[in-house]
């Protein structure tokens, strides 16, 4: 990746309140914006912390800077409100400036959106100066199916229900663990999870991708193909969340952990 095009970037570490206030404190009036998943994704199952997310959103508020939500991973799949309603209700008042979507918006369908405040959305044309546009745009199969799909996830239950499934996953998997002697932290959110390898028991969910990359590879390694013999297919890396669809049976969950249960022991 050419050096032009990250020079105007600031990459900083998950959850490190340190960094994010010595970034503002160094570049305030610069910083445009703060792009963060707010359940990370791609190192694993990692959450950002309350008090990290409340005072990335007091930093940009006070410094003009749009705090950015990237839902492309988290849409519709934690909660009908996705991520950030789910901080909006561990932080009063809290509300990203954007959104952004991707083909959850399509109900998988290549489609993506993004959104926000008023005073942000009126600077895009033909109201504003920034120009938009996109070959997919408002592809009518693609947003019928997005459709159909929101219409689906609104019926009444539907995330009690995923949320039970996979949350009976993530408990079978660290329960099959314990039984096997093999230390294992986890957690999951609506119809997201993950799990993690410690080096030693007694160790919390990892926080950052530090603590990710610090966690048990080899054995992450094994346990994967240890299940694909047993006929369940994980994410094939240690820095992939896990996905639990409205599809998955309660015979499936049971399935996969009775087939972790032996995979542990081995």
């Amino acid at each position: 990746m050419p050096a032009e095009v990250v020079q105007h970037t600031l990459v900083l570490e998950y959850n490190n309140l340190a960094q994010i206030e010595e970034a503002f404190s160094l570049h305030g009036s610069e910083i445009a914006c703060v792009m963060i998943e707010p359940i990370a994704g791609n190192m694993n199952f990692v959450r950002a912390s309350v008090p990290f997310m409340t005072k990335l959103r007091e930093l940009c508020t006070k410094h003009g800077a749009l705090l950015v939500f990237d839902e492309v991973m988290t849409g519709f799949r934690v909660a009908l409100g996705s991520a950030q309603s789910l901080y909006a209700k561990l932080i009063p008042g809290f509300v990203p400036d954007l959104s952004v979507f991707g083909k959850v918006i399509g109900g998988g369908m290549p489609l993506a959106a993004f959104g926000g405040r008023r005073a942000v959305m009126e600077q895009l044309a033909p109201l504003g100066p920034v120009y938009q546009a996109g070959t997919l745009s408002g592809n009518p199969v693609a947003t019928a199916c997005g459709t159909a799909t929101l219409r689906e996830i609104r019926k009444p239950g539907f995330y009690e229900a995923l949320g039970a499934k996979t949350k009976s996953l993530v408990d079978g998997l660290l329960g099959a663990a314990r039984e096997a002697g093999v230390p294992m932290v986890g957690d999951s959110e609506g119809g997201m999870f993950g799990f993690f390898f410690p080096t030693s028991a007694g160790e919390s969910l990892p926080q950052n991708y530090p603590a990710v990359i610090a966690t048990d590879k080899d054995r992450f390694n094994a346990f994967f193909h240890a299940m694909l013999d047993e006929g369940v297919y994980l994410a094939p890396a240690l820095y992939e969340a896990g996905f639990v669809s409205a599809a998955h049976s309660a015979a499936d969950i049971a399935a996969t952990v009775a087939a972790a249960r032996r995979a542990l022991k081995r």
